[in-house]
């Protein structure tokens, strides 16, 4: 949550923590899309932010003017040094040579292995609510999937789930009294974390992430300590939030629309058709990117140095591009939605994602065929960097 003035003017002062943009910005964007498509605001540091679908693609493909050195939607504290966390952070050339290194491990054939360990860690969580009238379906279910998932992955103890949930929320959100003392602290706590994990496998390598990254090159040299565990930092944080704010949004949409959930629970095969339509009305992910040079987006001057926020959610709903686009059409045929962004940095992710979402919903949907929100508990939003409900009451009917 801001704890700044209140926005009174979205197109010149701009703020991705009120609580009104987090709970509802569609509208905002509709807005800005048509009175001030590059928005403006001198809030921490400043930024611009697109919100037309191919003003955003634009800058998200122009590599000569726009740098990935900071991808935060809020600029690095004052006496940091920006995260190196690879590719995500770097430009090519050096980018697509770290990028190589991890797609193999979400390829399609690599997921498709994953899915029996999702399904597993799914059914545990159902079991868990089996008999109980209500539930939390972020906190109970959509939030400790992908925490699950990832430790899987990376080999490190699922014991941990609850120690990698509070950092992705201490990083990715506002935490306490001093956010930005919380989200450098959380950092600290991540990457030495990784430093005892990497030491771990340099002593015993195992059949994971972690110790493929160890034993990878770079041409003729080994990763260095910097590149590893600034890409195991990667790994964690964007493999979660993300994820779980896109599950979470979708069964917050399917319990608030019965014949959604109707549809889908008497098809199921629709599911993955319908994870593209709530992936697009729900994107969770902004991005942000420094101008290199001086520049322009829209025909908006941008100077070296300032930042541009890529807000993949605001291209999804344009109405150029997409028909009818507030509302969920859960079997759309034609949806080339950015949620899981475009250009160089598109999501590796995007696979895993998917079927994390598929899986999900589809064991849901079999287990609580009738679930609806509880109108007498509050649903609660959060995130700027990654947007979604942080709790959603349901009755399991």
């Amino acid at each position: 949550m801001s704890t700044d003035h209140e926005v009174t003017d979205w197109a010149t002062d701009f703020d991705l923590g009120d609580e009104r943009y987090m709970s509802a910005p569609y509208g905002i964007w509709d807005d800005l899309r048509q009175r001030c498509p590059v928005a403006h605001t001198d809030r921490r540091g400043g930024a611009f932010m697109p919100t037309r679908y191919d003003d955003i693609v634009a800058v998200a493909y122009d590599v000569d003017h726009f740098s990935s050195r900071e991808v935060g939607v809020r600029p690095t504290p004052e006496g940091s040094q920006p995260l190196v966390s690879p590719p995500i952070t770097s430009d090519p050339p050096f980018h697509g040579e770290a990028r190589r290194l991890l797609l193999p491990h979400f390829s399609p054939q690599a997921v498709a292995k994953m899915e029996p360990i999702t399904q597993s860690i799914t059914r545990e969580l159902l079991d868990a609510l089996d008999g109980r009238s209500q539930a939390d379906a972020a906190v109970e279910y959509s939030q400790r999937i992908p925490v699950r998932v990832i430790a899987h992955l990376l080999g490190v103890p699922a014991s941990d789930e609850d120690i990698f949930t509070g950092w992705a929320l201490r990083i990715l959100q506002d935490v306490g009294d001093d956010p930005d003392t919380a989200r450098r602290d959380a950092t600290k706590e991540v990457l030495a974390y990784f430093v005892d994990q990497v030491a771990q496998r340099r002593m015993e390598p195992t059949n994971d992430l972690v110790s493929e990254l160890l034993a990878a090159r770079m041409g003729d040299a080994p990763l260095t300590e910097k590149h590893l565990l600034g890409s195991c930092f990667l790994l964690l944080l964007a493999g979660v939030d993300t994820t779980w704010s896109a599950i979470g949004s979708s069964l917050e949409h399917l319990g608030r629309h019965a014949h959604d959930r109707d549809r889908l629970v008497a098809d199921p095969s629709l599911v993955p058709v319908a994870v593209e339509e709530l992936l697009r009305a729900y994107a969770p992910v902004t991005m942000a990117r420094v101008a290199s040079q001086d520049t322009e987006v829209a025909g908006c001057p941008v100077k070296a140095g300032e930042r541009v926020l890529l807000n993949f959610p605001a291209a999804n709903r344009d109405p150029a591009h997409f028909d009818r686009p507030e509302e969920v059409i859960i079997d759309r045929e034609h949806n080339r939605h950015l949620a899981f962004g475009v250009g160089v940095h598109r999501c590796l992710g995007s696979n895993l994602a998917r079927m994390e979402m598929r899986v999900a919903l589809t064991n849901w949907l079999a287990r609580f065929p009738n679930y609806t929100l509880d109108p007498d508990r509050p649903l609660e939003w959060g995130g700027e960097q990654s947007r979604g409900p942080r709790s959603i009451p349901v009755l399991l009917h």
